[in-house]
Order: C-alpha cells, then structure tokens, then sequence
C-alpha cells in the first residue's frame, strides 16, 4: 500500500487521496463502534431512550465519562467493558489517521539521506 525505500515519493494529490482514505476507514470505525455501543446498551437498559444513549455512549467515546449511569447490573458491566474497548479503538483510530503522515515524514528522511550519500 505504502512505497518502499527505493520508491519516488508521491504526489500530494495521491497523498491527500490516501488521507481520505485513511480517515473514511477511521471514521467507519469509530461509527461501528458506537452504534454497536448504542444497540448494546439498549438490549441490556430497557427502559432508556435511544437519544440518552446516543449521547452517553458519544460521552463515554470522547473520554468525558457517562452522562447517565446504569440501573442494572449487567448495563454497569458492559460500560465497563465498553469503556476499555473504545479506548482500544482510540489508539487504533489514532494509528490508523497518523500511518500515512508518519510513512511520509520518514520516507523523506530516507530520500534525504539516499540523496546525500
């Protein structure tokens, strides 16, 4: 996917296209980690609005914490839960979103250096 050592760096134009394509994989992952929260949540709390776990699931993910607090046991074990793997999907969001940047970044140190010697 990436250019090698040996390669010429790529134009800016197919850089920006594969930031995109980076964010958008970025961005479907964090949707699918918050509607799959979201249908979570509702199955265990019953008696909860969709629009109250939208935002305590959207409040949990930005790292602030929960709005509302579950009535159940089992609601309290999957926050738990849902909590250590959203911070799971920050880092791999943040690694997928920084890939191209810092494959950039280095690849022109490389080329700097091949230019030099």
């Amino acid at each position: 996917m990436y250019e090698s050592r040996g390669e010429e760096l790529i134009s800016r134009k197919q850089f920006a296209l594969r930031m995109l394509l980076h964010l958008l994989l970025a961005l479907i992952f964090v949707l699918v980690s918050l509607v799959g929260g979201i249908l979570g949540y509702l199955s265990i709390e019953s008696d909860a609005h969709w629009h109250d776990v939208t935002l305590n699931m959207t409040m949990i993910a930005s790292g602030i914490g929960p709005i509302m607090l579950p009535e159940t046991v089992q609601g309290k074990i999957f926050l738990a839960i849902y909590g250590a793997y959203i911070s799971v999907v920050f880092v791999a969001v943040l690694g997928v979103v920084l890939a191209p940047i810092l494959h950039r970044v280095l690849h022109v140190f490389h080329l700097d250096e091949d230019e030099a010697a």
